[in-house]
């Protein structure tokens, strides 16, 4: 899915024709769908499960993250319980332009398959945000399957 096309920035001003970084996650975990969704599609749940995160709040729509001396506020864009799918973006306390995230749990066997796809400018924040988001799935799977 290219998002790249007419996106709006945190600031409200319309991006168009901008290349931006594309990454992505992947980690398949031994338990079923429903079960991950009901821990990734909690957008105030995070803290629980990811490493780093001294605290999340939530004030309607943001969370405020508290990680590593920063305080990042993330905004819900949407959420699809039948296609569990959750989608996000970073709209203060990172350094980004503009930042998009989608977490999907898909069925794997009779585990899950969880990727978390991130688009981002300046396009190198992908990459590193993609390392941070492996770091967090692998720690998702060994909080699941404990």
């Amino acid at each position: 899915m290219d998002r790249s096309i007419d996106q709006q920035a945190p600031d409200g001003a319309r991006t168009y024709g901008v290349n931006m970084g594309k990454g992505q996650a992947a980690i398949e975990i031994a338990r079923p769908t429903g079960q991950v969704w009901a821990v990734v599609g909690d957008f105030g749940g995070i803290s629980g499960w990811m490493p780093g995160i001294e605290s999340c709040r939530v004030e309607g729509n943001d969370r405020i993250l508290e990680t590593m001396g920063m305080t990042i506020t993330e905004r819900l864009v949407s959420t699809d319980d039948a296609a569990h799918t959750i989608t996000y973006s970073v709209v203060d306390g990172a350094p980004v332009e503009h930042h998009t995230a989608t977490i999907a749990v898909t069925p794997d066997g009779a585990g899950s398959r969880v990727t978390w796809e991130v688009e981002a400018t300046p396009d190198d924040m992908a990459s590193v945000m993609a390392t941070i988001y492996q770091q967090a799935l692998q720690a998702l799977k060994s909080h699941l399957e404990a």
